[in-house]
């Protein structure tokens, strides 16, 4: 009964997220609120090149000619003749233009706005799913209050809203949900190693899953090719007397997420491979990690993301460091993973920087969850409980109350 009324609540939290972000996605529309204006002719140019891919002119994010999107609202007609995407594969652009590909004709004026909702409902599915995924692991890994903090703080999160309704730039949430299942799908798989069974037949589900994930990280941000090794440490870790079997798993997975990306590139294995050369991987510079002003961009940049990470994230990291309780695998893994994404962050600050930073966000919410999941099983676990409820709902009434006045 407890577990069917926690899965109940969970639910409605999702719910009201996709509430929050439907009214952004309403308000920016009708008032022009936020950046809109100013990301509009980019968010709408790489719309242009996906349906020019999916009515057979070029391969979207490559040089050419190409073929007009005709009936683009504003004008656009894609992006085609500066060369290759470094750091988008078409797998994005076909994502952004998938909604409308069988939209009739041109877009009359009467129509655009309909036309402009189409385009938000990837990223709206992306948050949902990412809320989802991450209630679903938080809760597998610390039980129903470590799940309902995660899924709290990422259904009032600002920076989960905005992005998942696509306002000020285009968004990562594809990249964020993707490298996030890639990881704890490697981590689930990496514990089933340990049943005597056939790894590859047995596994087909999971191994399907970490190829999605992984194919969609990558096509979405090429530079998240870095969680590609990632993974593969993960299994040697958990199962290091399982590794070859392991490899075998982790080579099919990425042998289908490389299927499902030329795939993306609509077979043309040329064009593949001649995007594949022109991918930024790693666009950053070691000198950029002695900046300060970086450290307080990011900083203030995960603050504006989920302002309530400034009191709980430091109060997780003094628990982790002071309690060895708090120091196992579930809480160091997604530490690990949101350390190494701020690092990559503060190397390349601009883009895809910004990106880096949004993937974060799930593993910092993962970390806090887990760290007060152990201290609500503490003899204070009365008083935290309390608090905690205090804390959670003032701060999901004042993020609804800052969004209606919107």
């Amino acid at each position: 009964m407890v577990v069917c009324r926690t899965k109940n609540f969970a639910g409605l939290l999702l719910l009201i997220f996709l509430a929050q972000c439907l009214w952004l996605v309403h308000a920016g529309l009708r008032s022009e609120f936020g950046c809109y204006p100013a990301g509009a002719m980019e968010r709408q140019g790489r719309v242009a090149d996906g349906l020019a891919q999916w009515r057979g002119g070029r391969i979207a994010g490559t040089p050419g000619n190409g073929v007009e999107a005709a009936g683009i609202p504003g004008g656009m007609s894609g992006t085609g003749g500066r060369g290759y995407d470094s750091y988008h594969s078409p797998l994005s652009y076909l994502v952004a233009a998938a909604p409308v590909v069988f939209w009739p004709g041109a877009v009359d004026p009467a129509h655009q706005k309909l036309w402009l909702w189409l385009t938000r409902i990837p990223y709206l599915a992306f948050g949902v799913l990412l809320g989802a995924s991450l209630w679903f692991v938080t809760r597998r890994l610390y039980g129903n209050a470590g799940g309902l903090i995660a899924l709290v703080l990422y259904c009032f999160s600002p920076g989960m809203i905005q992005s998942s309704s696509e306002l000020c730039r285009d968004s990562e949430m594809g990249a964020a949900w993707g490298a996030f299942g890639a990881i704890f799908t490697a981590i689930a798989l990496a514990h089933t190693l340990y049943a005597p069974r056939e790894v590859v037949l047995w596994n087909w589900r999971r191994i399907g899953l970490l190829g999605i994930s992984l194919a969609l990280a990558v096509g979405s941000q090429f530079s998240l090719a870095v969680l590609v090794p990632v993974t593969l440490g993960f299994f040697w870790y958990l199962a290091p007397e399982r590794r070859r079997a392991a490899g075998i798993i982790w080579a099919a997975a990425c042998g289908l997420a490389a299927m499902i990306l030329v795939a993306g590139y609509f077979f043309h294995a040329g064009e593949f491979w001649r995007g594949l050369r022109a991918a930024k991987l790693l666009d950053g510079t070691p000198a950029a990690l002695a900046m300060r002003a970086n450290y307080q961009n990011a900083i203030a940049h995960i603050v504006k993301a989920s302002p309530l990470l400034i009191v709980l994230l430091p109060l997780a990291f003094v628990a982790y460091a002071l309690w060895r309780r708090t120091r196992y695998f579930g809480n160091t893994a997604p530490l690990l993973v949101a350390a190494l994404c701020i690092a990559l962050a503060l190397a390349a600050p601009d883009y895809p920087g910004q990106g880096f930073l949004l993937v974060a966000m799930p593993f910092l919410f993962t970390f806090v969850a887990g760290v007060f999941a152990d201290l609500l099983e503490t003899r204070f676990a009365s008083i935290l409980r309390l608090a905690m409820a205090a804390v959670l709902s003032a701060y999901a009434l004042w993020n609804v109350v800052s969004l209606a006045r919107i």
